[in-house]
């Protein structure tokens, strides 16, 4: 079913401008005992991921279930039959789970290209939503999502749950309390081999049975089915999504922004192309891009031709200090101790040869160099992630705090991950204005913060 044009843009995001209403003021989910009921909007891996998350909390309870294929609504809708309010309602179509009066909260596990609408349309029905990373499937439409959270009032939760472990605030309280030194570089990558057919070349087909696939095309250009383009695929098309840059590059990029307290870049440059597999995708397998911010650099590299680097992690983050290097994973952290010298100004070479002519050095001067400036080697474990963010999430639904990865925070994570794709795609460095969200004197490179969308959706 597709919405009547007039109403649809009625409802939709269009003309959404922030609100100063703040969330503690809205209608809250009573108690600490009470229940939250949820619905979930897409119900693939991730999704069906996301239910089995959600419903090991006391107190939450699944309503619905909506996917556009028949397969994923009846896997998950099966996942509720243990709870005590009984099977969730079945949905192909998102807009009728908004429909549903008793439903507090949406969570949006869908293709990329499908997380803004539902987002939008949830926080105008006066309901909350926890939506998978990246926020949008471009920064107009992060933007968006951030006016229609802030004008509604609503808890607004991106699916970034490295901001809810303990070792990762851990170690970057770590670098914020100096502990490494002073930061001016950063570095984060994500490598694995698919050489040398990566995902493969399926042909063009039917869609499978009990599948909308003009559904799940949404405002995508309307293009044949193929097996690629669907499932855990998608994140290779830029009609859908932005490659690894946007799937893993967002948690590295959010990661950062919290460890070093910042919002956004001011410029951005990229160098990559599809260089060797020999398969569909549209995404780059190599890519490197460079991140200028206030007093630091980031690089982040995806390379899909080789599986090690950096002491032998196929992904990671490595914050380079004066006094240390930080690296850091969901599986733990390292700090491993720069040689230190010492704060004094260096003695001219002149004046040091006198020195040694007039006396011999005492042991300790000759250790001095290797003792002066240095910090202790520190080994963190890894902590869980993904339950705290949930479980964050949903104590914010009560209390109307703002969670862990607040929506605008989520909208500078990925916005910072589409810049990256943007100056990849024009061949040129970016130069960020974060104020106006917009690239400066570049009339071409913003032609990309928003898509061309296939009507009747809009936002």
């Amino acid at each position: 079913m597709k919405m009547n044009r007039r109403s649809f843009i009625s409802s939709s995001a269009a003309g959404i401008v922030a609100a100063s209403t703040p969330l503690k003021s809205m209608a809250v989910v009573g108690g600490a005992n009470d229940r939250i009921v949820t619905a979930f909007i897409g119900v693939g891996g991730q999704g069906r991921f996301n239910l089995k998350e959600f419903m090991l909390m006391k107190d939450v309870s699944v309503a619905a279930v909506c996917d556009v294929w028949e397969h994923n609504r009846d896997l998950a809708a099966k996942l509720t039959d243990g709870q005590s309010s009984g099977r969730a309602k079945v949905f192909s179509d998102f807009r009728r789970v908004l429909d549903l009066k008793d439903v507090d909260v949406l969570v949006v596990s869908t293709p990329d290209h499908w997380h803004a609408l539902p987002t939008i349309l949830a926080c105008q029905a006066g309901k909350d939503v926890y939506v998978e990373k990246p926020l949008a499937h471009n920064i107009y439409e992060g933007r968006k999502m951030v006016e229609a959270a802030r004008k509604h009032g609503r808890v607004v939760q991106m699916g970034t749950q490295q901001r809810s472990g303990k070792h990762y605030e851990e170690a970057f309280q770590k670098i914020r309390d100096g502990k490494i030194g002073k930061v001016s570089n950063v570095a984060a990558w994500n490598y694995g081999n698919e050489s040398p057919f990566g995902i493969g070349n399926p042909p063009d087909g039917s869609p499978p049975p009990g599948l909308d696939w003009d559904m799940y095309l949404g405002a995508a250009p309307k293009v044949p089915f193929n097996s690629n383009r669907f499932i855990s695929h998608f994140r290779w098309f830029w009609d859908y999504a932005g490659g690894m840059m946007t799937d893993w590059g967002t948690h590295h990029i959010d990661s950062v922004h919290l460890a070093m307290n910042v919002k956004a870049p001011t410029a951005v440059s990229a160098a990559g192309a599809k260089y060797f597999l020999k398969d569909n995708r549209q995404t780059p397998d190599t890519l490197e891009v460079t991140y200028e911010y206030p007093g630091f650099v980031l690089t982040y590299s995806h390379h899909a031709l080789n599986g090690r680097s950096h002491q032998s992690r196929s992904y990671g983050i490595e914050f380079y200090g004066t006094n240390a290097t930080l690296f850091i994973d969901r599986g733990g952290y390292e700090i491993f101790p720069e040689a230190g010298i010492s704060d004094e100004e260096p003695t001219p070479p002149y004046l040091r040869q006198l020195k040694s002519e007039e006396k011999p050095a005492e042991p300790w001067e000759k250790n001095r160099a290797m003792r002066v400036g240095r910090t202790e080697f520190v080994r963190g474990d890894g902590s869980e992630q993904h339950i705290s963010h949930v479980r964050n999430f949903l104590d914010c639904v009560k209390s109307r705090n703002k969670p862990h990865s607040d929506v605008e925070i989520g909208h500078f994570s990925t916005t910072a991950s589409h810049l990256g794709n943007m100056a990849l795609q024009v061949s040129r460095k970016l130069h960020w204005d974060p104020e106006k969200e917009e690239i400066i004197a570049d009339p071409k490179a913003n032609s990309l913060l928003r898509r061309e969308y296939r009507r009747p959706w809009e936002v």
